[in-house]
């Protein structure tokens, strides 16, 4: 994520594969405080590796849409991460 971005660590609760508009998961991220939406679609999702069930995952540019909130970008959470004390 580049620097200065809002980021949330998260981890995956569910992997919906037959979304309306795609495949799409659900994290939930403690420091946030809510569940957060996120496609897997390669717009959005930027490691080829795909999270699973329990994966930590590092999402950002997040909106508030009608049906909840969601992250525009979303990637694998690293060991470096760790150490931004997130």
């Amino acid at each position: 994520m580049p620097q200065g971005v809002e980021s949330y660590k998260a981890v995956v609760e569910k992997i919906i594969q037959d979304g309306r508009h795609g495949p799409y998961a659900v994290a939930y991220s403690e420091a946030a405080g809510k569940s957060l939406t996120f496609s897997l679609d390669s717009k959005v999702w930027q490691d080829d590796e795909l999270p699973e069930l329990g994966t930590w995952v590092m999402l950002s540019k997040i909106t508030r849409k009608s049906a909840g909130w969601r992250a525009g970008c979303g990637r694998l959470f690293r060991l470096s991460d760790e150490k931004q004390d997130l």
